[in-house]
């Protein structure tokens, strides 16, 4: 880390009954670091006890969203590394230092969670899927997409806050972005203990739709390519089952052959283009850093 200064960036949303103990643990082991918990919206006391236990509180005057309350977070931090972290205490503040001490070697360090610190079965399977459709877009292997807790130079990470929804798929588009832009990722096995108090907001269902449209959308921003090739592959492929069955059954060229053929080369065609759009705008960014 050398001489790194560390922000510690906790979004927390009617936590009043562990975000005190989780700040008060954090400034124990870390005197030195930067506690910023984002308030927001909570309808009980977080942000005084927060503040009281000895973080620096921004609230936010009403509930947006676990994303939003990260992006308020990189605005007003002021450390060179972030570490992003619940205020549940399912992360342990004893765990940072295990993240950190793989920067600045590393962009950004993450803390994966085993299969059985998955709140479920269902919810294990569903991390599972997209682990596998994220490894595919940023041609690494992705151990945990959806992990909160996460250590990123927070040059980085103000680089990509434009991106970052307001959701709890935040994760989601920063480890994509990351990744895509050619940057270097750790994931590290870390212990995730069961929560206070309530459960979890997250449905698997109605955020597994989000999270696929999430990384659909970072796929075609960094790298559309791998997008539009397999639809171009599919409906060729398509439409030539279709023609062999149309031709030996009866003898012609069908229409719908014809249109899979033209479908296909349109894709293809719309995927070169977009490839190129896509690295003229990445050198220029990376042009005006």
């Amino acid at each position: 880390m050398n001489n790194s200064k560390i922000s510690i960036i906790i979004p927390a949303y009617n936590e009043a009954q562990t975000i005190g103990s989780l700040v008060s643990r954090i400034v124990e082991l870390y005197p030195d670091f930067e506690v910023l918990v984002v308030n927001d919206g909570s309808t009980d006391d977080t942000g005084d006890i927060a503040r009281d236990a000895g973080a620096h509180v921004y609230s936010h005057p009403n509930n947006i969203g676990n994303g939003a309350a990260i992006k308020s977070g990189i605005r007003h931090a002021s450390g060179d590394i972030f570490v992003f972290m619940d205020g549940d205490l399912q992360h342990a503040p004893e765990d940072i230092g295990e993240l950190l001490q793989y920067l600045p070697d590393y962009d950004m360090v993450v803390g994966a969670r085993s299969k059985r610190d998955q709140a479920s079965l269902g919810r294990a399977a569903g991390n599972k899927v997209y682990n596998l459709l994220a490894s595919y877009v940023a041609k690494f292997p992705v151990s945990d997409l959806t992990s909160g807790f996460r250590a990123v130079k927070s040059n980085i990470a103000r680089s990509f806050l434009y991106l970052l929804p307001n959701t709890y798929s935040y994760p989601t588009t920063l480890t994509l972005g990351v990744l895509r832009s050619g940057r270097s990722v750790k994931y590290i096995p870390v212990k995730i203990h069961a929560r206070k108090m309530g459960k979890s907001n997250i449905s698997i269902f109605r955020d597994g739709v989000r999270f696929f449209m999430i990384i659909t959308r970072i796929c075609t921003l960094y790298s559309p390519m791998r997008v539009f090739l397999p639809v171009s592959f599919t409906l060729f492929i398509l439409g030539s089952v279709n023609y062999l069955f149309s031709y030996f059954t009866q003898g012609r060229f069908t229409n719908m052959s014809a249109l899979m053929f033209v479908a296909s080369i349109i894709i293809f065609m719309m995927s070169l283009i977009s490839e190129q759009i896509c690295q003229m705008r990445f050198d220029r960014s990376e042009g005006e850093k």
